[in-house]
């Protein structure tokens, strides 16, 4: 046995509980793209039973921010996109990194190297005048029988990592299938900096050991760090998890999903009016699939999960298609649901709502596709309305003058519920001698500034009597 595997005392299950991480680097804020990688493991995580662990890469000293981090988990908290251990800081793990790294240094499975960055660029730029692949050349790497440059005063070496020569490193992808990498594609990797920092690469193999992650669900992008990783789990005394690497999202336009690329905060989702259990089903199914089901709640979403249908190819983000299935579960929510949600949306206009938003809630759901439009119909029951011009010139005209007059003296005295009002509706037209649709068009505009609403006796009994009223007086 190693050193450095005398550091872990690992005696895992037959079958392990299966244990998944989501690692953001909190470099900005977190998109979609990035909730996405969120999201699977949580899943595979709840499905199986397991666990899911929040781990934040902040070795980024220069970039990583506080703001950053409590967007990721405020983002999550949100999308209840709950885990169960963390959120854990690299930064706060310095200390058992270098540990690891001494020992990894006395089994000799780390070694000093004192080429400064100028003879590495300068080595670099021959190898590509040469057309061959930049890499280190493995200078300082100790071998039976080699002589080492000697060791240059003052300069501060960074430790690499001594990659296995010849052979493969090879692993069955959840979904990219079976990935062979030659190590000698593979250099000897920095694992620290002069300074004795550790590198991500190393950071996150001591990391997913010590959590113990049976499984990584991550973007692509990862793809080349992998036979690194395994390189060094093995090295460990370890055997790596179960990898399932996940296709890019793009935006709109085909590109990468990116901040750089107009790509929007999660919470911004929040604030426009987006349900996170919409997003959950909307995000779940860029890149995952059940048969032909596109609307599914989150516990079904759960119940069908598995790392075998992830889809293979880049998937491509549709606004249209987020609000069509926003609109689908703002339709399925119960009133008691969305009054909430309508009510902060309501607030942040400076309305506050009454004990109608249930009713109104429930009216005009099933026309909306995001709660910041079913507010934009609240607000009409709470605030002054101004009609468009072209509605007012179109449907209140003189010839229906007289019938508006007699509406508006009826509703002072009737019944104030749908029944009541639907009699007062019949009385008018009896008497006035028009149509529903002539009397219907113009109440619409005047009361509730549109032309395009439910039915009068459905939607006038959530109006304050005396509001109907003067606002019919104004024809």
């Amino acid at each position: 046995m190693t050193a450095a595997l005398a550091l872990f005392d690992m005696n895992p299950p037959t079958t392990p509980r299966t244990r998944t991480r989501f690692a953001p680097s909190p470099t900005g804020f977190i998109h979609l793209g990035n909730i996405r990688s969120a999201l699977y493991p949580w899943a595979f995580a709840r499905s199986t039973g397991g666990d899911f662990i929040l781990r934040i890469e902040d070795t980024d000293l220069d970039r990583s921010t506080q703001a950053a981090v409590d967007v990721i988990i405020e983002g999550m908290n949100w999308l209840g996109l709950s885990y169960d251990e963390g959120p854990f800081y690299q930064m706060q793990r310095m200390d058992r990194y270098k540990a690891v790294l001494v020992d990894l240094q006395a089994a000799g499975h780390v070694y000093p190297c004192y080429m400064s960055m100028s003879e590495l660029d300068a080595r670099r730029e021959r190898q590509m005048t040469a057309k061959e692949k930049p890499r280190y050349d493995g200078t300082w790497r100790p071998e039976d029988g080699k002589q080492l440059p000697p060791i240059p005063d003052g300069v501060q070496p960074v430790l690499r990592f001594r990659n296995p020569q010849g052979g493969l490193v090879k692993w069955i992808d959840k979904v990219k299938g079976e990935i062979a990498i030659s190590n000698d594609e593979l250099d000897d990797l920095v694992i620290a900096r002069p300074d004795g920092t550790p590198t991500y690469n190393f950071c996150v193999v001591v990391d997913d050991i010590d959590m113990g992650i049976t499984h990584v669900i991550r973007g692509d992008d990862h793809v080349n760090n992998t036979p690194r990783q395994i390189n060094i789990f093995r090295a460990l005394g370890q055997e790596p998890p179960v990898y399932a690497h996940l296709p890019t999202v793009l935006n709109e336009l085909g590109e990468k999903m990116s901040k750089r690329n107009g790509a929007k905060p999660v919470t911004q989702y929040r604030e426009e009016g987006y349900l996170p259990d919409a997003m959950v089903n909307y995000l779940a199914r860029l890149g995952w699939s059940h048969k032909d089901d596109e609307i599914f709640s989150r516990e079904q979403f759960l119940q069908w999960f598995n790392l075998d249908h992830l889809g293979k190819s880049a998937a491509q983000f549709d606004e249209a298609k987020l609000r069509w299935v926003n609109a689908q579960h703002i339709k399925a929510s119960a009133d008691d649901v969305l009054v909430p949600l309508v009510q902060a949306q309501l607030h942040k206009r400076g309305i506050e709502a009454d004990e109608r938003l249930k009713g109104i809630c429930a009216l005009f759901k099933d026309r909306c596709d995001t709660t910041a439009v079913l507010a934009d119909w609240a607000a009409v029951f709470y605030a002054d309305v101004s009609p468009v011009e072209a509605e007012l010139a179109q449907h209140v005209a003189d010839a229906v003058r007289p019938a508006l007059a007699l509406l508006a003296d009826k509703l002072a005295s009737c019944a104030w519920d749908k029944l009541g009002i639907a009699a007062v509706i019949k009385e008018v037209l009896a008497a006035q001698g028009v149509k529903m649709s002539q009397l219907a068009m113009p109440v619409r505009v005047l009361v509730a500034g549109s032309a395009h609403t439910p039915s009068l006796d459905a939607m006038l009994p959530l109006f304050k009597r005396e509001k109907v009223i003067a606002r019919l007086k104004q024809a």
